[in-house]
């Protein structure tokens, strides 16, 4: 199981999510917890590689993007728009 730790980038972009992103958000978490590669969330590492920033899908429009502390650690770092995460975070 996966521990997740959030950043108060997060914290402050979920709380501004309208609450049915917020119930998507929590059930990807949980397949995220068992599996940070479960199918339904393409999880992928983003360019540059080198800077170790991964994303996962919320649904069609939103994502998060986290960072791996160790193989059991992850940092949450924020939730957003596919278009505006990509684009705020350079990447």
């Amino acid at each position: 199981m996966i521990n997740i730790h959030y950043t108060e980038e997060f914290e402050r972009r979920y709380a501004e999510l309208p609450a049915h992103i917020q119930t998507k958000a929590e059930r990807r978490e949980r397949f995220f917890r068992a599996n940070p590669f479960h199918p339904p969330l393409h999880t992928e590492k983003l360019h540059p590689k080198s800077r170790e920033v991964w994303s996962f899908r919320v649904d069609e429009d939103y994502r998060i993007l986290f960072r791996f502390k160790d193989a059991q650690t992850v940092y949450f770092l924020t939730i957003g728009p596919h278009h505006w995460i990509y684009r705020y975070h350079g990447l």
